[in-house]
């Protein structure tokens, strides 16, 4: 298997990922500032041009986080992060489903058609109007999420899971392009900081 990785959050959740579970794999670099992930020979790999795209070993191709994630998980089960049991793993892919529709998803177009609008109005269709009122759901959703955690050490009690990297990859991101952790966010706060002393956190 082959991993096509850039720069980002999305590319950094799988690397952290694949840290966390002890996979290695070469690695192919795409330049995602020069455009190159929007060029053909990209899109012959991920016909949507976005990062990361795993390459299997039979020469076919898997986009999108948590499928490649959850791929991983079966071919390499342990130690497990998504979960070992059906129930496990319902409740890490409720977590991650929540993490990624309510907070990562108006969180990054937030940014993309804010800040970032000069870079990607010619990339992706973009709504500048709609910046301020996404970055308003992602932080009042991160506010709910804040309620939630209350008493747990990760998203899924004492599992370290999929969903955890999730939130972990942009909270951190948001704190650089403008859309830092509210810190009455406490119990956030409390997991944003054990989650940052894990090793996979430098993947």
């Amino acid at each position: 298997m082959k991993l096509y990785d850039s720069i980002g959050p999305n590319p950094r959740i799988v690397r952290m990922f694949m840290a966390e579970k002890g996979i290695e794999m070469p690695k192919q670099t795409v330049d995602l500032r020069g455009g190159e992930n929007r060029q053909a020979e990209h899109l012959k790999r991920n016909p949507h041009g976005q990062m990361p795209t795993l390459e299997l070993d039979d020469g076919s191709y898997l986009s999108e986080i948590t499928a490649i994630c959850e791929y991983l998980e079966e071919k390499n089960p342990t130690p497990p992060m998504i979960g070992s049991t059906a129930e496990e793993r319902a409740e890490c892919r409720m977590w991650t489903r929540r993490v990624d529709l309510n907070i990562c998803e108006p969180l990054a177009n937030g940014y993309r058609f804010g800040v970032a609008l000069k870079f990607f109005q010619n990339r992706v269709p973009c709504a500048p109007e709609a910046s301020p009122g996404l970055k308003m759901i992602a932080a009042n959703r991160l506010q709910w999420l804040n309620g939630q955690i209350a008493g747990k050490q990760y998203l899924c009690g004492t599992r370290f899971t999929l969903a955890d990297i999730l939130l972990y990859c942009w909270v951190d991101f948001g704190g650089t392009v403008g859309q830092p952790l509210d810190p009455a966010n406490t119990n956030i706060a409390a997991w944003f900081a054990r989650v940052g002393e894990r090793p996979s956190v430098k993947a």
